[in-house]
Parts: C-alpha cells; sequence; structure tokens
C-alpha cells in the first residue's frame, strides 16, 4: 500500500489546489448587428438579435418629457 514518506505542508498542498481556482476573464464578442459586446452563443440584449434572427423584444428608451 502506498503511504507518503513526508507530510505535505500547507503551502505546498495549497498552491496545488489553487490552480482549479483560479478567474478566468470573461469572453466577449462583437454583436454583428449592433457592434455592442456581448457573451458569445447568447442573444445581444441591447438589439436581441441571434444568429440574424430577432429573438428578444427589446424596449427603446424614450424621453420622458415632464409637462
Amino acid at each position: 500500500m502506498a503511504v507518503p514518506k513526508q507530510k505535505v505542508s500547507k503551502s505546498r498542498r495549497d498552491k496545488r489546489k489553487s490552480e482549479n481556482s483560479k478567474v478566468k476573464p470573461v469572453t466577449l464578442v462583437e454583436c454583428p448587428s449592433c457592434h455592442e459586446m456581448k457573451s458569445p452563443h447568447k442573444a445581444c440584449m441591447k438589439c436581441g438579435m441571434y444568429k440574424g434572427k430577432k429573438v428578444i423584444e427589446t424596449e427603446k428608451k424614450q424621453k420622458n418629457e415632464a409637462v
């Protein structure tokens, strides 16, 4: 049966385990219709387009004028 010859220090153990928990940068791509940055393989939240088709109805911001 395999038995370790020496105790692995907390520092050495944690260095080995920390490789899996590193934060990776978010991947963004440009929307071909409105040229905004968006997540890949998802509909654009600004224009509602995905693969050249309108899939989400988006509300256009209107100026509310006080009368």
